[in-house]
């Protein structure tokens, strides 16, 4: 790749922000009103329905016991808990169950960014042979013969059928009816003084300014859908470089969001920290490994105190709990 190429991929891929003044700027952390979804896909309450029967039906594996929801289980942040992924055969996998509140907002979908759309996203975990090893024919052919789910895909998407394509259309519909808002964080945006704690407040001063946090946990949904380097030990996963060849990305995923992140412990890539304090003192070192690090990686010298005003502060982000009610599956 010639040198000026290479500069494009950097900049593009890896945003850099020098470290500001603290500040108040609450309101830009404000999430859309309407939340986006493609031109051929808007959604309807029959779409999000047959979405939400699709993400809780073990049918859609290969062995008829793996769902969506077992990995992205809405009692456990939409996550699954567990320091790496258990797929196919329960064996353990290499990444952490991303959780999928927020990710109607998302640029790119998976850790290593290599799904652009959530319609995009939904086959890739279905047909991994490690994770719901599916089959694209056999799902379809078994969808086909349930006259429940034949009904609900002709009200869903009339005339369309039971495809490939509307099968991802209609998981995709209801993954974006999952999203984290009227949060403590929210409400005190919204000028409610009251609405979180002294040591949030001093937290978010700090995470926009001394920690520097904001540099790749960007407006209005805390991430800068960048992929950065953080340092983490003993890591030897390349990351998003798998996709895009290119040394800054050598180890980088992506910036993954905040909202509701009390909820999705463990947390990083390969899940190796348990609470949000080791988070904080990850960042506090300035990582550990030091080999490809992002440029924002250095040593914040937080004081105690400050350590527990941020996480004061992320625990705030936590939203409004949604109750989901699960679906009566076609027999």
């Amino acid at each position: 790749m010639c040198s000026h190429r290479i500069l494009t991929a950097v900049i593009f891929y890896t945003i850099l922000i020098v470290p500001g003044r603290a500040n108040d700027d609450r309101g830009a952390f404000r999430l859309p009103e309407v939340v986006p979804a493609p031109a051929d896909n808007k959604p309807t309450p029959e779409r999000i329905e047959l979405g939400k029967m699709l993400f809780f039906d073990p049918r859609l594996s290969g062995s008829n016991w793996i769902s969506c929801a077992s990995c992205h289980n809405p009692s456990l942040g939409w996550s699954d808990g567990l320091a790496t992924a258990m797929g196919d055969g329960m064996h353990a996998l290499s990444r952490s169950t991303p959780t999928i509140v927020n990710s109607a907002f998302n640029r790119f979908q998976m850790w290593d960014g290599r799904f652009r759309s959530l319609e995009e996203q939904v086959w890739g975990p279905l047909l991994a042979s490690a994770e719901m090893h599916g089959d694209p024919q056999e799902i379809v052919k078994k969808l086909q013969s349930l006259p429940g789910y034949v009904q609900a895909f002709e009200k869903a998407y009339p005339g369309e059928g039971i495809t490939k394509e509307t099968v991802a259309k209609a998981v995709a519909s209801f993954e974006r009816t999952v999203i984290s808002k009227d949060s403590p964080f929210d409400q005190w945006q919204q000028g409610d003084e009251d609405a979180v704690t002294a040591a949030a407040k001093a937290g978010f001063v700090l995470f926009t300014g001394k920690a520097n946090c904001i540099a790749c946990h960007q407006r209005p949904d805390f991430t800068d859908h960048g992929f950065h380097n953080i340092g983490l030990r003993g890591n030897t996963d390349e990351g998003r470089y798998l996709k895009v060849p290119v040394k800054v990305l050598k180890g980088a995923f992506k910036t993954p969001g905040l909202r509701d992140v009390a909820l999705t412990a463990p947390y990083m890539h390969n899940g190796m920290y348990r609470t949000l304090e080791e988070v904080v003192n990850h960042y506090d070192r300035g990582g550990d490994n030091k080999e490809n690090p992002d440029p924002n990686l250095k040593p914040l010298k937080l004081t105690t105190q400050e350590k527990m005003n941020l996480v004061e502060f992320l625990k705030s982000l936590t939203g409004r709990e949604q109750v989901i009610t699960l679906p009566r599956l076609p027999q």
